[in-house]
């Protein structure tokens, strides 16, 4: 029975950074397919509606999942979507991958 007081938490790039150092989250990114093709964070996991199905169906919904967009406010909607989905521990990166890109530049997946 899902609970419904149950929401997304938000989340710093820096925060991020330290997490992927080791391992700590699965990153996933919801921009549009040439914006993810042209940079991303290492290892994300470019989420859209055409793979979604097949995301819900291979994730474990235990693992912290950080949801990225461009600035951090679309992925505050799809995060609170994978908390519906009964993910337990999902976050908004705040800033988005703009901010990432910005304080990260030598993370930047080409």
């Amino acid at each position: 029975m899902q609970n419904n007081d149950v929401t997304f938490k938000h989340i710093n790039v820096q925060q991020v950074a330290e997490g992927l150092n080791n391992q700590q989250y699965v990153i996933v990114d919801i921009r549009d397919a040439n914006s993810f093709n042209t940079s991303h964070i290492p290892g994300a996991v470019h989420l859209t509606n055409d793979n979604l199905t097949d995301f819900l169906h291979q994730a474990d919904y235990d693992v912290p999942t950080v949801v990225c967009c461009y600035h951090g406010i679309s992925s505050q909607q799809a995060a609170q979507f994978l908390i519906s989905q009964d993910f337990t521990d999902v976050y908004s990166m705040d800033g988005g991958f703009e901010q990432w890109a910005l304080l990260h530049p030598d993370k930047v997946e080409r």
